[in-house]
């Protein structure tokens, strides 16, 4: 699968996180930067996200969404997997190592970024609860434990299995939520995984236009 068609991807307008690369659009264009895909962004308010035109993209009036042709979709996981098909940049060739590829992908969304948001929405919004420091406990000790399966599993390598993928693109902006905690540094390989995966020209491009949106200035 080939993408022909210049696609167009839905950011936010203004972006809660302040052009650190935290919003989901994030994931879909370093995906796209990476399989050398133009693509063009409409941005949308916070009301406009939840009016029928975009519910109709995205049913929970979220961001991103990617329109190309009569195709829609919704959901950053998604998204890029789209993308990533036929591009052996983010997913091999050979069948099994597309395979975990894919699974990687998964375990990025299914298993580590639920506690590291839910550490990130407790340390942000529940500050102010008396119950605040034992919760805090609890979603920091389940994300330590993900955190130190990960760096158990990825060890010395540079990326999750063999070549960079979109497994690595998916878990890596899963780890940028936690860039600047301590957790994450306690955990010396998986900075450095982060930090080779910023590195990546591909990486580099997508956060400069989505900083950009923050900024006003257009990236060089």
């Amino acid at each position: 699968m080939t993408l022909t068609m210049t696609p167009t991807i839905t950011a936010f307008e203004q972006s809660p996180d302040g052009g650190k690369g935290l919003a989901r659009d994030m994931r879909v264009r370093w995906a796209l930067e990476e399989v050398g895909q133009p693509y063009n962004v409409r941005l949308v308010s916070f009301s406009e996200m939840k009016q029928p035109a975009h519910r109709a993209l995205h049913p929970f009036g979220q961001i991103p969404t990617y329109e190309s042709g009569d195709l829609a979709l919704f959901e950053s996981g998604a998204i890029v997997f789209h993308i990533a098909q036929g591009h052996t940049r983010l997913l091999p060739d050979d069948a099994n190592s597309r395979a975990r590829a894919i699974t990687w992908m998964f375990a990025a969304l299914n298993t580590m970024e639920p506690p590291i948001v839910d550490w990130g929405i407790t340390t942000l919004l529940e500050r102010d609860q008396a119950w605040y420091e034992q919760r805090l406990r609890v979603v920091e000790g389940h994300t330590r434990n993900r955190l130190l399966e990960l760096s158990s599993h990825l060890g010395d390598a540079d990326w999750l299995d063999g070549a960079f993928s979109a497994g690595d693109l998916m878990m890596v902006s899963v780890l940028l939520r936690l860039k600047n905690s301590d957790m994450l540094f306690d955990y010396p390989n998986l900075s450095t995984y982060v930090a080779r995966a910023e590195a990546r020209p591909a990486f580099k491009r997508a956060f400069a236009a989505q900083l950009a949106v923050f900024t006003g200035k257009q990236p060089n």
